[in-house]
């Protein structure tokens, strides 16, 4: 399995609900609240063989109240 991270800008007093919903659809194995640009901070694991953007955009892009994602691929661990 491959690990990516996704950040997440969520629209202004919807970052709980955010939250809510990634947690309801079981798809981050983590997920932080963060300061900065970005809300939230997810780790998802997603198997070799599965389209990454495809992925995200079914399963995390399309939740209510998120605006921005920045995605970051991860490549062996040393």
């Amino acid at each position: 399995m491959r690990a990516v991270f996704v950040q997440l800008q969520c629209q202004p007093g919807s970052t709980y609900q955010v939250a809510d919903e990634l947690f309801e659809r079981e798809v981050a194995s983590e997920l932080y609240s963060t300061s900065g640009e970005y809300d939230l901070l997810m780790k998802i694991y997603i198997e070799p063989e599965v389209d990454i953007g495809k992925f995200i955009n079914e399963n995390v892009a399309n939740v209510p109240g998120i605006v921005r994602s920045l995605t970051t691929l991860t490549f062996k661990a040393f």
